[in-house]
Parts: C-alpha cells; sequence; structure tokens
C-alpha cells in the first residue's frame, strides 16, 4: 500500500447525493475551501454515493452546481480529475476489503455471523442494545466451519474493551471517550460494502486528506476514526469540528435549523432573492469570528482572513434578517450594470416586453431593496395603473387634500404638457419651479403627481424619477386619469 504522506494541507468536502444542499453542508464545504486556500492547500470534492437508498437522481449536479455559484472551485473531484482518484466511493468500491482483511489478519478485526434475528433479540433484551462481541472470539475451527458452510458475515473492528481514547480537536480541544463505550463496530457489511465509518477512513488517508472538518455532531465518533488510524499505522488528520447552526423559534428558543425556522437549502435561498455572495459572506460568520470588526468580506478576502483559532465552539444562530442586512449591502455596492444584470429577470417577470430604460428603474431600486423576490411587487405600477381610491391623495405632511389635490394635478399637467425635453432634471426643474410659483411645498406639487402616476403611496423613488421612467405619453395620461378620479 502505497504511502499517501503529503507535505501541504488537503481538505475535502464529501457530500451525499441525496437531494439539495442544506446550509450546514455548504458552511463545511466553506470552511473547508478556506482552511485550505488560507494554507495554500488543495480542497478535494468526493462524492460519497455509497447509501444507494437515499441517492437522489440528479443531486450531484446539485453539488456541482452550488459549489460553482458559490466560488468554492475544488481542485481535484470526480469532473476535474486527480492524482487520487477515483473521486466517486462507488468507484473505489473494491479497495475496501483488502484493508480489513489486513486487520483480520493481525488480529484487529473478525468475522460476525449473527444472524439479523439474534442481533435484533439482542437489542430488545439489552440495555443501550449493543453488540455482545459474540463472535469476537470464535476458534479458527468454527470461523472455517462458518466459512464452508458459506454463513454470511459482517467485519467487525476488535475494539480495546479497556482504558480510554483521547483526541485533540483544533475547536474542542482535548476530549478522552472510556472505551468501554465504544462498540465493535462494522467496517465491512453483508454485502461486501463498508460502512460510511471504514469507507471515509480509508478514503481520507489513501487521498492524503490532512485536515477533516464536520460538524460537531461527529465529535462521539471520532474515537472509532482514531482507533482504525492506529490499527493501520497512519498519521491521525487535524480534526476541525464546527459548531452547530440553530435557528430561532417561535417562543424566542433556538433549536437545531430545520425547515420550520424558513429555507435551510442554498437553492431555495437563492430563490428567495438572496445573492450567492451574501449568503455565503454571512455563512462564513456563522461558528468563525474575524480578529477586527470586518463584516462584508469577498471570497478572497475570507480566504487571506480565515484564521481556524476563530472558529467557536458555541452553537451560531441563523438570522434570517441579518442575512437580509447582508444582501441589501452587496445589492447597495454593486455597480450600474451589475445591478442591470441581477435585477433584469425580476424587471421581466413584472414588464415582460415593455419598454422602460432598466438602468433607470435599477438605479431608484438600489438603496430600497434587500431581497430580490421584493423587486416585482415594488415596479409592478409601471406595469399597469393599479386601481385605487381617490383618498390617496390626501397626505398631512405633503398637505395636501381632496380640494387643492385636482388644482395642483391640473396646474402639474398643464406645466409637463410644455416639456419640450423629458428627462429627470427637466421635470425636476418644472415641478419645483411651479411649487415656488404657486407658493406651496414642494410635497403639495409632487404628491399628487406620484399618487396620479403611481396608484399607491409607497414607491420606489419619488414623483420626479416616476414620471422620467415611464415617460411623457403614459405619465400624462395617468395624470389625467388621476384628474378625472378627483373631478
Amino acid at each position: 500500500m502505497r504511502d499517501t504522506r503529503v507535505s501541504k494541507v488537503r481538505t475535502r468536502f464529501a457530500p451525499s447525493p441525496t437531494g439539495f444542499m442544506h446550509v450546514g453542508n455548504l458552511r463545511t464545504a466553506l470552511y473547508e475551501y478556506l482552511v485550505a486556500k488560507s494554507q495554500g492547500g488543495a480542497f478535494v470534492l468526493r462524492i460519497e454515493d455509497t447509501d444507494q437508498e437515499r441517492y437522489v437522481e440528479g443531486a450531484v449536479d446539485v453539488i456541482y452546481h452550488t459549489l460553482e455559484v458559490a466560488g468554492l472551485q475544488h481542485d481535484e473531484g470526480p469532473d476535474v480529475g486527480g492524482d487520487y482518484g477515483p473521486y466517486v466511493q462507488s468507484e473505489r468500491k473494491d479497495m475496501y476489503l483488502p484493508y480489513a482483511e489486513q486487520l483480520i489478519k493481525e488480529g484487529k478485526a473478525y468475522r460476525c455471523f449473527c444472524t439479523k434475528e439474534r442481533l435484533e433479540k439482542l437489542q430488545n433484551e439489552t440495555v443501550g442494545g449493543g453488540y455482545d462481541r459474540h463472535c469476537r472470539d470464535l476458534s479458527e475451527a468454527e470461523i472455517q466451519e462458518k466459512l464452508d458452510a458459506r454463513v454470511p458475515y459482517v467485519i467487525r473492528q476488535k475494539m480495546p474493551t479497556e482504558g480510554s481514547t483521547t483526541f485533540t480537536d483544533a475547536v474542542f480541544g482535548e476530549i478522552t471517550v472510556d472505551n468501554s463505550e465504544l462498540q465493535d463496530q462494522i467496517l465491512i457489511k453483508q454485502d461486501g460494502y463498508p460502512t460510511y465509518n471504514f469507507a471515509n477512513v480509508i478514503d481520507d488517508h489513501t487521498m492524503g486528506i490532512t485536515h477533516v472538518v464536520r460538524g460537531s455532531e461527529y465529535l462521539s465518533s471520532t474515537p472509532k476514526y482514531n482507533l482504525l488510524y492506529e490499527a493501520f499505522g497512519w498519521e491521525i488528520p487535524t480534526y476541525i469540528h464546527l459548531p452547530l447552526i440553530n435557528g430561532k423559534n417561535e417562543d424566542g428558543s433556538v433549536s437545531k435549523l430545520s425547515k420550520r425556522h424558513g429555507s435551510t437549502g442554498f437553492e431555495d435561498l437563492i430563490k428567495e432573492g438572496y445573492l450567492p455572495e451574501a449568503i455565503i459572506n454571512y455563512i462564513a460568520l456563522l461558528g468563525w469570528c474575524p480578529k477586527d470588526n470586518q463584516e462584508i468580506f469577498t471570497l478572497e478576502e475570507l480566504t487571506k482572513a480565515f484564521d481556524i483559532s476563530g472558529i467557536s465552539k458555541s452553537p451560531a444562530v441563523f438570522d434570517y434578517d441579518k442575512l437580509e442586512w447582508f444582501n441589501g449591502e452587496y445589492i447597495k455596492a454593486m455597480t450600474d450594470e451589475q445591478l442591470v444584470a441581477v435585477f433584469t429577470p425580476y424587471f421581466k417577470q413584472v414588464l415582460g416586453d415593455k419598454e422602460l430604460d432598466y438602468h433607470k428603474l435599477a438605479a431608484i431600486l438600489q438603496q430600497r431593496t434587500t431581497k430580490l423576490t421584493d423587486i416585482p411587487e415594488k415596479i409592478d405600477f409601471f406595469a399597469a395603473l393599479p386601481e385605487y381610491d381617490k383618498e390617496l391623495f390626501v397626505n398631512k405632511k405633503s398637505k395636501t387634500n381632496l380640494e387643492n389635490a385636482p388644482v395642483m394635478l391640473k396646474a402639474v399637467v398643464d406645466e409637463l404638457s410644455a416639456l419640450e425635453s423629458w428627462d429627470h432634471d427637466s421635470i425636476h426643474d418644472a415641478l419645483i419651479g411651479l411649487a415656488q410659483k404657486l407658493e406651496v411645498k414642494n410635497g403639495t406639487v409632487m404628491w399628487p403627481a406620484r399618487i396620479a402616476a403611481a396608484g399607491k403611496t409607497i414607491t420606489p423613488g419619488g414623483a420626479i424619477e416616476i414620471l422620467d421612467i415611464l415617460g411623457k405619453d403614459e405619465s400624462l395620461r395617468r395624470m389625467k386619469l388621476g384628474l378625472e378620479k378627483l373631478q
């Protein structure tokens, strides 16, 4: 067996193709990427598909797509190759049995011939339902007799029954477990396939993985992994266990993040209007704290700032309001071209082929948008003037009422009808000049114009921006309809 020790840091993301990408899985992938890249190492993708019962068609493509959209480019994997392949676990199935048989020869594992019925009875009768090591000390003659009779068997590891196993985690420190608590775990199942734990260790070693990043729920399994490494005489990797991600419950308490708290899948969050960069930035801070108070990071900045010592032991709470804030900050920082590119699909949802200036539309939305999915509702009045009540023309702050609103709106129509150039500055100067001429507040002129043009009180942008985007003909048409409503 070849020596797979490597000098540089190597991490691996090893998802099972069982459906969508949960934010917990994505955070694990992100931290593995950051651990590797912050130290000039390699980030490896391995698909763990041996659990065929849970396999979901198309799930591998979801994994590829998610990593691509998230910007987590892997250095090795099924699609890009590498020196340590194959990178799909089912394609490595023939390599596991020889390792298990090596442990049998060395007296570190044994064949267990117990029937399913015996194990079920044992589980019902024994406190804790643990295996009683019935086959651990069978004689060579008994073993050969069962092999000759083709009795099905699994291969179990001989766990130490006395003493304790201690390991060090980069986040949680030194942890000790009594060996009496460890069962003789199955390495190879009756069908010849490896168990998850066994395949994991063999794959990580033969792929030269130096740092294993996973959720803290796997802390209790780590002694099992380590005893396998020790049985083979292999170097144990650095463990980095990540804190849980919780969600807020309605009563103010927290519990492990699940769908009852809101969307927990990367794709679902994107469908809800969050930007991939904002999601990644937010997830990076769920359990990791930078040395300064910086919150907004590009992936490149995260790579430079990331340090394992900043990972917390305490569970993190997924706060959708905070994610929305991050999203808004990313939208505010976009260039005009980026905005139009990101906003256009949402514009088309409402406007169809209606010709409006998308750049002007994006500009009035930029400071007022925190979720992309809110855009259609914000701009629906541009597609068609909604039905509205004339009471909307009444506004205390702008000092408008049903008596002066028609007067103001008629003056606005007359003033703007005479404009030869229809743009923001021309409309602005005309309306401000009109207010001065009529000796009223600017708002007393603007409010009736905005209500007539939009048919709603809350709009992105004021009267000038809306009229500019609608264009002269449509603006005047709508304001004349408003006059009819008022008269």
